[in-house]
C-alpha cells in the first residue's frame, strides 16, 4: 500500500510559497520550448513513491503537456498540483483515455476477441456477401456457416473447416477451406469494420504513453508549479563503518550512501534531490481507467528475504547517560574554547576541543538546561534537554558572531535533539518545521593549501570528506536533501552520499547459545552519535585499510545504541552448560485458614569462552529471557531486549573465562486446611515439608475430621431409616384401603394398626436421636474451624 502523508503535503506548502515569492532563475526566465515543463525537484520515500516538482515559463494561454505510463497516471490523478502563479490560472487538464481491449472491441460489430482464430474470424462474418476463389473457381454468395469435417487422406484422418456458401441464384456450396483458396469481402462498410477490428489488436504493441495537458490562461510570462507522486523504485541506504587503528585516538568514521533509480522516463536533469526515510502510507487506485464494473485493486505485499541477521535494541538500560555534540560557525567550521555549561541534576562545565567538541560522560538522567559561551559570539542557551539513562545524547548548535551581550535561547526541545540552524539571531530547531538557513555574517578564513596525500589514505583523510545532503526532521519522517543539484538520466541509478560524520562504536564479540554455534561473531556496539536518523540498510565495516564484513543494520534513532554483526570470530570457542532439573525447594506455611505450598526453583547455567589470540576479547553472551524467571547472583547484564539478557564479559588473551548465569522463579499454591486429605498429608510428612509442630496440628485436624465424618455417617444412616420408615407407612396405608369390605380385613388391620403404632415409636425416637446428632456435628465442626485458625 502506499500513500503520501501530510509531510509532503507540508513540503508542498513550503516549495509553493518559495516559488511564488522568489524570482525565477535566470535559466527559467523564457517560456518553455514546445510546451515542455521541466523537473526541478525529486523527493524520493521508501514506500514506492516519489514526490515531483515541475517549474517552467509559460507565455499567454500556454498548454503544455507531461508524458507518462499507464501505471504512473494514477497515482498522478490522486496528487497532481498545478498552480499559475503570476496572476493567470489553470483552466484544464486532460489526458487520453485507456479503455480495455476488450471492451473497446465489444463496440465493433465483429463478435470476435483479440486472439481469434481463421474460424472464428469467417464465423463472425456470418451473412456477409463474399467472393471466394479456389484455382480457376469463383463463388459469389453469402456465407452460411463455418463447420469442421472430418476427411481421409491417405491412412489419417484430418479436420478441415468447409465454408458454406449460398449463392446470388439460390444455391448452397460448400468449399473446404484449404490452402490457396481465397476470401474477400464484398462489403465496404464491413471491410472497413475488419480494418479498425486489426487498428485495435494492433495498439497493444504501442508504446505506453499517456499525455497529460495541462491548459493556462493569462497574459505574459509567468511561472507554471506543476507537482505530484508517482511509483518510482525504493532508494536504498548502505553504511561504511570505518575503524581507526589502535594507535590513532579518534571515533570511528560513519559514510552513508543512497542507491537512487530514475526509472520514469524522464531526465533528471539539475534536480534538487531528497531522500525520506520511512513509509508514508500510500495506496493504488486505478482511477485513470474508465470503470464499468467496480472492483478493488488489492496487491500483494512485496518480502524479501534476508539471510544477515539483526540484533534487538536495549529494552532496559541503567547507568547515567552522556551529552556531546559539536560546535560550529556561521560556515560550518568548527570552533575550539567554547565554555559548556550544564545545570539541572547536576552542574559541570567543559569546553570545546580543537575539532569543536564537547562531551559530558556522566550526566544523571534529568533535564538540564545548556549554555554555550565563547568572546565574540552570541550566547546560545537550551533551557530543556533530555538525557536519558544508558544513552548519549547529541546536542550540536552553531553560534553567531555577535555582541557580548546578545544571545539566543531554545525552550521546549525535543528529547535527542539534533541540529540547530540560525537566521539572524533567531533559531530553529533542524528536523522541526521552522528550521532557518544558516547566513554567513563576516567574511570566512582564506582556505588552506591541503597537504599532499600519503602513500595510503589515512584515517584522518576519510573523516575530513564532506557530506553532500543536509539531514533534517519531518515529523515521524526524516529527509537527507542533497546540497547541490543532481543529474540521473532516464533508465541510470547513481550512487549519492547523503552522510559523513564519527559514531562511538565499541568492538565486541557477540555469541548466542542457541544458535548453536561454538563460535561467537565479530560485532561492535554502534552508538548512533551523527545527530541524524539512520535508515535501515546494509554496512560494510572497514579495518586496518581492508574489507573485515558486513551485515544489516536496522533504523537508529540519534543517539540509540545497537550491536552490529559482520563476522565470525574465530580466535573464540564457547560453550554452555545447564542443570536439565531445576532444582526445587518446598516450604509449608499455615496462614488464616489455609495451607501455602511455596516452591521455589532454581537453575544454574554455565558459560565457558577461551580466548586462543593474541589480543583481548570483550565478549558479549545474550542469554535468554525466560517469563516467570528473575536473574539472580553477582553478575549484572549490561542491558536487556524483549527477548535476552546482555552480559559482558572481558577475556585476556590465551586465557579461558567461565561465568554462570543464576535464576529462579517461585510458585505458590494454596489448599484450605479443612479440604486437606489425608494422602496429601501422608506427602508432606514423607517428604519433611512440615516440622513437628505443623504436623501434629494437621493430624489433630484429620482426627477431627474423622470424627465429624462419623457423626455425618450415623445422621445418614437415621435419615435413611426414616425414610424407608415412611416407605413402608405408606405401603401399608394402601393395603388397609385395598382390604376395606373383605372378610380379612378385621383381621389384618388389627395387624396393620399395630405396625403403624410400632413405626410411629421408632420415628419419634430417630427424631431425637438425629436433632442431638446434628447439634454435636455443629458443634464439632465450629470447633474444628476454632481449632484451624489458631494454626499459623
Amino acid at each position: 500500500m502506499r500513500s503520501v502523508s501530510i509531510g509532503t503535503l507540508f513540503v508542498l506548502a513550503l516549495s509553493v510559497i518559495g516559488y511564488a515569492q522568489s524570482p525565477a532563475p535566470a535559466a527559467q526566465q523564457t517560456a518553455q520550448p514546445a510546451g515542455r515543463l521541466p523537473i526541478r525537484r525529486v523527493v524520493l520515500y521508501k514506500s514506492g513513491v516519489g514526490y515531483f516538482e515541475h517549474l517552467g515559463r509559460i507565455r499567454g494561454s500556454q498548454t503544455v503537456t507531461v508524458d507518462f505510463t499507464s501505471g504512473q497516471l494514477d497515482d498522478v490523478l490522486k496528487s497532481l498540483t498545478a498552480l499559475d502563479l503570476d496572476g493567470g490560472r489553470v483552466s484544464g487538464v486532460s489526458y487520453n483515455s485507456d479503455a480495455g481491449l476488450d471492451r473497446r472491441l465489444a463496440g465493433l460489430r465483429l463478435p470476435v476477441g483479440q486472439q481469434a482464430t481463421r474460424a472464428q474470424f469467417l464465423a463472425a462474418l456470418r451473412g456477409a456477401r463474399l467472393e471466394v476463389r479456389d484455382g480457376a473457381s469463383r463463388i459469389v454468395g453469402r456465407l452460411l456457416s463455418v463447420e469442421p469435417h472430418q476427411q481421409r487422406r491417405g491412412d489419417a484422418v484430418v479436420s478441415v473447416d468447409m465454408l458454406s456458401i449460398v449463392t446470388d441464384a439460390g444455391e448452397l456450396q460448400t468449399v473446404p477451406l484449404d490452402a490457396g483458396v481465397g476470401v474477400r469481402i464484398l462489403e465496404a462498410d464491413l471491410s472497413q469494420e475488419v480494418s479498425r477490428y486489426l487498428s485495435l489488436v494492433a495498439s497493444v504493441r504501442d508504446q505506453d504513453i499517456r499525455r497529460l495537458s495541462i491548459a493556462t490562461t493569462g497574459a505574459g510570462d509567468r511561472d507554471l508549479f506543476v507537482s505530484y507522486v508517482s511509483e518510482v523504485p525504493v532508494w536504498k541506504a548502505t553504511y561504511r563503518i570505518v575503524l581507526p587503528d589502535a594507535k590513532e585516538t579518534r571515533r570511528p568514521l560513519l559514510q552513508g550512501w543512497a542507491i537512487v533509480d530514475n526509472t520514469v522516463g524522464e531526465d533528471w536533469e539539475n534536480v534538487q534531490l531528497s531522500l525520506v526515510a520511512g513509509a508514508p502510507q500510500s495506496f493504488v487506485q486505478a482511477i485513470s481507467r474508465p470503470y464499468y464494473v467496480q472492483r478493488p485493486v488489492v496487491p500483494l505485499p512485496e518480502r524479501v528475504l534476508m539471510s544477515p541477521q539483526t540484533h534487538q535494541g536495549a529494552l532496559a538500560l541503567a547507568g547515567n547517560g552522556a551529552l556531546t555534540g559539536t560546535v560550529t560557525d556561521q560556515s560550518g567550521g568548527t570552533i575550539p574554547g567554547v565554555s559548556v555549561s550544564v545545570t539541572g541534576q547536576s552542574a559541570q562545565t567543559v569546553t570545546t576541543d580543537r575539532n569543536g567538541r564537547y562531551r559530558f560522560a556522566t550526566l544523571a538522567p534529568g533535564t538540564y538546561q545548556v549554555q554555550f559561551r565563547l568572546p565574540g559570539f552570541n550566547t546560545v542557551n537550551f533551557s530543556r534537554v533530555d538525557v536519558s539513562g544508558g544513552m548519549e545524547t547529541v546536542l550540536n548548535t552553531p553560534m553567531q558572531v555577535g555582541r557580548i551581550e546578545e544571545s539566543v535561547t531554545v525552550s521546549g526541545l525535543p528529547q535527542n535533539n539534533l541540529n540547530i540552524t540560525m537566521d539572524g539571531v533567531s533559531t530553529g530547531v533542524a528536523g522541526g518545521r521552522g528550521g532557518g538557513v544558516m547566513r554567513s555574517a563576516a567574511p570566512s578564513a582564506a582556505p588552506v593549501a591541503p597537504a599532499p596525500p600519503p602513500a595510503q589514505p589515512s584515517f584522518s583523510m576519510r573523516a575530513g570528506q564532506q557530506v553532500d545532503a543536509m539531514a533534517a526532521q519531518l515529523g515521524d519522517l526524516f529527509e537527507y536533501k542533497l546540497k547541490e543539484p543532481i543529474t540521473i538520466r532516464k533508465n541510470q541509478s547513481a550512487m549519492v552520499p547523503i552522510l559523513n560524520g564519527e559514531v562511538q562504536a565499541e568492538k565486541v564479540s557477540l555469541w548466542n547459545a542457541s544458535s548453536g554455534a561454538t563460535r561467537a561473531l565479530r560485532a561492535i556496539w554502534l552508538t548512533n552519535a551523527t545527530g541524524n536518523t539512520l535508515d535501515a540498510g546494509s554496512f560494510s565495516i572497514v579495518e586496518g585499510q581492508a574489507f573485515a564484513g558486513e551485515g544489516l543494520m536496522e533504523s537508529l534513532k540519534a543517539g540509540e545504541r545497537r550491536l552490529l554483526s559482520y563476522a565470525v570470530d574465530l580466535g573464540l570457542v564457547l560453550d554452555a552448560k545447564g542443570e536439565a532439573v531445576p532444582t526445587r525447594t518446598t516450604r509449608v506455611r499455615v496462614s488464616k485458614g489455609m495451607l501455602i505450598q511455596q516452591v521455589e526453583e532454581r537453575q544454574r547455567r554455565v558459560y565457558s569462552a577461551r580466548n586462543e589470540d593474541s589480543e583481548a576479547r570483550l565478549l558479549v553472551v545474550e542469554h535468554p529471557v525466560r517469563s516467570g524467571w528473575t536473574l539472580g547472583g553477582t553478575i549484572k547484564p549490561e542491558e536487556s531486549t524483549p527477548s535476552a539478557h546482555r552480559f559482558r564479559v572481558p577475556i585476556a588473551p590465551r586465557t579461558t573465562a567461565t561465568f554462570a548465569v543464576d535464576e529462579s522463579r517461585t510458585i505458590d499454591t494454596q489448599i484450605a486446611v479443612a479440604a486437606l486429605t489425608d494422602d496429601q498429608v501422608a506427602l508432606f510428612i514423607r517428604d519433611k515439608m512440615i516440622d513437628a509442630t505443623l504436623q501434629a496440628q494437621l493430624q489433630e485436624v484429620q482426627r477431627r475430621k474423622t470424627e465429624i465424618f462419623g457423626l455425618m455417617q450415623r445422621i445418614d444412616k437415621l435419615e435413611e431409616e426414616s425414610a424407608q420408615i415412611e416407605r413402608d407407612q405408606q405401603r401399608v396405608r394402601e393395603n388397609m384401603r385395598a382390604l376395606k369390605g373383605s372378610s380379612e380385613e378385621k383381621q389384618l388391620v388389627q395387624r396393620y394398626v399395630k405396625q403403624l403404632n410400632e413405626q410411629e415409636t421408632r420415628i419419634d425416637a430417630s427424631r431425637t436421636e438425629l436433632a442431638s446428632l446434628i447439634a454435636e456435628r455443629q458443634k464439632a465442626e465450629a470447633a474444628l474451624q476454632e481449632y484451624i485458625d489458631k494454626i499459623g
